[in-house]
Formats: structure tokens, C-alpha cells, sequence
């Protein structure tokens, strides 16, 4: 059973809770990931989304010029714990209503998990079950 350790991307990036939110979406697109983590001083303290971006941000009545990713962030963090397996993180946020997670380790940050993250292991998982299961025939030899 494969654990939420072994999916994870281990390397998640923060952002302080001031920046703007253009400045969210453009550090988004340079690392072509969908999530960025809040930290402030040395606490996470949430997350904001590319989501959270178009719905609490580009969508809300506020002037987007001056939002910050602390007016839309969500917080507190959704958090589960890296010896989990997969299957719990996708009835996590299944129940929670989110797509990703912050991934602790004895209370600790150490990684993100997001819905793609569940996507690809299901679909390595699909394909190799695919293959062991395939039943090769014999070539049939013609006796002409």
C-alpha cells in the first residue's frame, strides 16, 4: 500500500502572507505548481490556491490590485500525516472539499499532496495492474 510520502512533492514553496496576488499567480506559472504555502515567521499558517486565485480573488468585488494572498488563503491548513496511505488522502479531500494537503512528518511540514499527485499514482498503479494481468497467446504456427 503506497503511502502519501511516496506521492508527495517534497519540496513544497512558501510565500509570505503580504504578497500580492499577482505575484502568487506569477511564482504559480514560473514553478508550474497549484499551490503555494503561507508562512509567517516560521509557521505555516495556510495556503493559497490557483482556485482560491480565480474564486477569492479574480472573482470577489475587491480591487485585485491591492488583494493579498492573506485575504484568501485558507486557513488553517488541511494537514495529513506522511505514513498515510494514498487512499486516505483522497477520502480526505473528498470529505473536505479541498485538492491539496499539507503533508507533516512528527508535526512538521515536509511536502504537499494534491489531487494530480492522486491522479498519476492511480494511473501508474492502473497500468501496472494492467500488465501483470495481460494474458499472452501463443502464436498459433501454420501447418501448411
Amino acid at each position: 500500500m503506497a503511502t502519501v510520502a511516496q506521492i508527495m512533492n517534497k519540496k513544497p514553496q512558501s510565500i509570505g502572507p503580504t504578497t500580492s496576488i499577482r505575484g502568487a499567480a506569477k511564482k504559480m506559472r514560473e514553478l508550474r505548481i497549484g499551490s503555494l504555502l503561507i508562512k509567517k515567521g516560521k509557521n505555516h499558517v495556510g495556503i493559497v490556491t490557483d482556485t482560491d486565485l480565480v474564486r477569492k480573488g479574480l472573482a470577489s468585488s475587491q480591487d485585485v490590485t491591492k488583494l493579498t494572498v492573506e485575504k484568501i488563503m485558507t486557513s488553517p491548513l488541511c494537514t495529513i500525516e506522511s505514513s498515510q496511505a494514498v487512499d486516505e488522502a483522497q477520502d480526505m479531500m473528498g470529505d473536505l472539499g479541498v485538492r491539496h494537503l499539507a503533508v507533516t512528518r512528527g508535526g512538521s511540514i515536509v511536502g504537499v499532496v494534491s489531487v494530480r499527485d492522486l491522479l498519476m499514482h492511480y494511473k501508474r498503479y492502473a497500468q501496472s495492474r494492467l500488465a501483470a494481468n495481460q494474458v499472452y497467446s501463443e502464436p498459433k504456427i501454420s501447418q501448411d
